[in-house]
Order: C-alpha cells, then structure tokens, then sequence
C-alpha cells in the first residue's frame, strides 16, 4: 500500500496546473503544491525528522497546513494535527503523549503552543506566510516519497476527551487511503470539475479526509475558509462557483440565519455529518438553497466515514444511510448480541477503516475493540431497507423514572418549532426520578417564545415521560473546534 502522500503527487503529474487550493483570490496549483511539500519534506529532514517521528500542526486552514501536512507524509512521519486554540496545559499533553519531535504553530498564536512546547521540550517554530515561503525556498525539493506499510501510522488524531483526557487514535495510511478513494467514487464522486468548500477544520478528521484528502485524490480545487463564518462561506460558493460543501449541523443552521442571498446554484452535493442533522433543518436548507443535503456517519476511530446515503441510492431524511464499501456494521446489545430488526443497539463497526488502536493506550483499545469490532458509543436502529438511523450518543441517553429518553428525539420536535434555531436536550439530576428532561434552546432572530410556550409544544408531541420539565432560553451554545454542540459545558440553571 503506497504512502497517503502518493494522492498529491500522482495529482500533480496528471494537471499540474489546475487550481488545487484558494484562500480568498490566491491560488496554488498542484505542480505548486507538490513542490512545496517537497520542499518542506527536505525542511523536516534537515531538523532530524525520521520515519515514525510525530510531527504536531498547530494551524488553521491556511495552505501551510496542507504544505505541512503532505511534506510529513512524504518523509514518512506521523501527523499530529492539533487545534490552534488549545491552552498551555492542552497543548504539551498532547505533544508529550504523542513524543512528538516538532511542532509547527501558526504565527498569529497567542503564544499557548510556544509555551506548551517548551514544556514538552519540543522544537517550536512559528509558521507565517512569506517567512515560512522563504524558509521553504533555502530547502531543494525531496521528490521521493518514503515507502510506508499497510499498518504504518500516518495521523495521530486526537479525540475530543469528553469522557477524560484526550486519546490519540493511530489511523494507518491504508485506512486513509481506503476511506478516501471510496468518498472520491462511491460518496462525494469528486472529479477535477470540482470545487469543495473547506471551511471544516483540518485538524479534524471531518474536513482532512472528507474535504482535503479526497479533493487531492480526485484532482478538485479546495477553497480554504481559516474559520468558519456563514457570510463567508456564502461569498466564497458564489466567487469560486463551489460545487460540494461539507459541513455539521451547526453550520448548517447557521447558514439558514444568513439574511444575504448569494448566489450558491453551482452546488451539486451538500455533505452533512459530525453530529445528527435535525430532519427540520435539512429540509429548510434544501427549501432554501435548492441542493439536496445527504447524511452519513463517521468517527475520529474509523477514518472517518462509516456509513452515507450514496448518491446513487434512495436518501433517506434523518438517516445515515448504508455502510460504505467494504466495512460491515452490527447493532449490538449491552451483552454484544445483536438485536432485532428495528430495535436500538450499539453501533459497532468492522473495516479497513478502524484505527490501529489509541495510541499508547493498550486497555482502552482493547475495551473498544473487543472482538474485532469498534464499538462507537452511539445508539442506532436500522429498517428493513439496511438504512441506519442515529437514535443518540450511548452516554446522551436520559433514563427517566426507569424509562429511556433519547435527547435526539425531543430536540427533532423541537425545530420543528418556528422560532427555534438550535436546541440541545440534556439530562439533569432528580432525586426521584434519577434524571429529569431539560432543554437549552436558541431562538431565530425575530422570532419570539417562551419556555412555557416550548415545553408545551413538545407535550403535545410525545409521550408523558419525554417532555421537558425546564426549558431555559440562550443566546448561544457551546459548540467544539469540529462545530459540535458540547452538551457537557451547557449552564443548567439553578432550580
């Protein structure tokens, strides 16, 4: 199996002048961009990179990252792409963990990965633009790639820590290989007609396999948006006719609170995962943008994309479709037996696709991979079709009074409402009941309501048991660096 790095040079060779990235109106071609990761590939080598080393990226979605990112595959390092807006303390955990040799941080940081690397003991070095094009100039290009084998860690990718400290998930090259050769034929079906939006960050799994990885496979231009902003991501579909933008549900409920029209009829594919798309907001978002929005399932753990509703199928609204090729999915009970057709099990997940492991970490792998199979942590049912529906995250799931209650379920009803623009239903502590039913929601701008209004509508909806018995109004939620609502840091108010 070749090096992950193989996709941009055979892309180079085959149009070397097409168009690979844009950043507002700059543009790198491939033949550029080869060259370049050649040039920062010989950069490494002369700091002592070897193969197997760990190579931290601490950037936004600039052309530097991706120059960075291809220019350690080339060498045969390992990856670490890391958020630039992690703290001191975040940063040298994840750099010490890792024993990674060098990390490259953007230069308009506030200082937290200098600090953080100091404290590691790691070689620091500030990335800006022409400093760093100078830099990579003083460096001939290293044209060879370095041989890698099936089981060969390319990224280290760390998972977001909601149940303790981050953990490092070793994706080997023939994983992130497989998954992007079947997101270019069989999912997205990227030509070099292509134009993607890439306003997912880098750093996550999501936007470097999905948006990056599988543009520079298919011969696409990547249109790089640093930080997602709405108006933004409008201005750059209309400028550089996009064709395919790839996003999580947020963005997408934040693109329909856009009051500006722009002009987006040259998209062909929305792309939504992440997190569960509310049936309410997918619809909205066709009904307004004219594209149709097709779901799937991944993980940091699985390279990510597990399951899609394949273009060439049957979509399915509020499903994540079927698996993709050549990875098999079980609904699991707490026992590891399979259930019923229609039933809620875990989903568990077997395929080229599935982490080497976490790194370091020999007992937690063997806790999520037990028997061959990953098991996600999400809640899911599948009809009769093979279509699989996310029922909710295993943890989310609120028991209530001995009956279950999935947050999933109640947030649905909940955008149906008209002023709701995001809603988050979370379980609170009851000293009778064990958990009681609580939501966070956000209204559209305009548009009023009150909790009593909101709890009242949702009863009319579901079963006794499911209501919320508080609902509180907010500005906003807390949303993570991979645009998803972080319901551990949602403020329950007092009483």
């Amino acid at each position: 199996m070749a090096n992950l790095a193989e996709f941009l040079v055979d892309t180079a060779a085959r149009q070397p002048g097409h168009p690979a990235l844009r950043l507002g109106t700059a543009v790198t071609s491939y033949e550029e961009l080869d060259e370049m990761s050649a040039r920062a590939a010989a950069l490494l080598r002369t700091e002592g990179v070897r193969p197997g080393d760990r190579v931290a990226l601490m950037l936004p979605n600039v052309p530097e990252f991706v120059v960075l990112y291809y220019g350690a595959l080339r060498t045969g390092a390992v990856v670490v792409p890391m958020n630039p807006l992690l703290k001191t303390r975040e940063t040298e955990f994840h750099l010490t963990d890792s024993g990674a040799v060098l990390l490259f941080e953007w230069h308009e940081a506030p200082g937290e990965g200098l600090q953080g690397a100091a404290a590691a003991g790691v070689r620091h070095v500030a990335v800006a633009p022409d400093a760093f094009a100078r830099l990579l100039a003083r460096h001939e290009p290293l044209s060879e790639v370095a041989g890698t084998a099936d089981d060969d860690v390319a990224v280290l990718l760390y998972t977001s820590g909601t149940t303790g400290r981050p953990k490092g998930a070793a994706l080997t090259h023939a994983g992130l290989r497989h998954n992007t050769e079947v997101n270019v034929v069989h999912v997205q079906q990227i030509t070099s007609d292509d134009v993607v939006v890439g306003c997912l960050p880098l750093f996550h799994i999501f936007g470097q396999i999905c948006t990056l990885s599988a543009a520079v496979h298919g011969g696409a231009s990547l249109t790089l948006i640093p930080r997602f902003d709405a108006q933004a991501v409008l201005t750059a579909i209309a400028r550089d006719r996009a064709t395919v933008f790839e996003g999580v549900p947020t963005m997408y409920a934040a693109l329909l609170q856009q009051p500006t029209e722009a002009d987006v009829s040259t998209l062909r594919m929305c792309i939504s995962g992440g997190a569960s798309l509310p049936v309410e907001v997918l619809h909205a978002f066709e009904r307004r943008f004219g594209c149709m929005v097709l779901e799937g399932f991944g993980m940091s753990e699985t390279s990510p994309v597990v399951t899609f509703n394949h273009p060439d199928r049957p979509r399915k609204a509020g499903s994540i479709g079927t698996p993709i090729k050549d990875v098999k999915v079980r609904l699991l009970d707490d026992e590891g037996r399979e259930v019923a057709l229609g039933e809620v099990g875990e989903l568990a997940v077997r395929g080229p696709n599935v982490m080497q492991g976490y790194w370091n970490r020999p007992e937690e792998t063997a806790a999520a991979i037990p028997d061959g199979w990953l098991r996600s942590g999400d809640l899911a049912r599948q009809d009769e079709d093979g279509y699989l529906y996310i029922v909710d995250r295993k943890k989310d799931m609120i028991i209530r009074g001995g009956y279950n209650v999935y947050p999933r379920e109640i947030e649905e009803v909940l955008h149906t409402h008209p002023a709701v623009a995001l809603a988050a239903v979370v379980g609170v502590a009851h000293q009778d009941l064990g958990e009681e039913v609580a939501a966070a929601v956000v209204l559209r701008p305009g548009v009023p309501a009150t909790p009593a209004e909101l709890q009242q509508y949702v009863k009319d909806r579901v079963a006794a048991y499911k209501y919320p018995r508080a609902v509180w109004i907010v500005e906003g939620l807390p949303i993570g660096p991979s645009g998803k609502i972080l319901k551990r840091e949602i403020s329950v108010p007092a009483g």
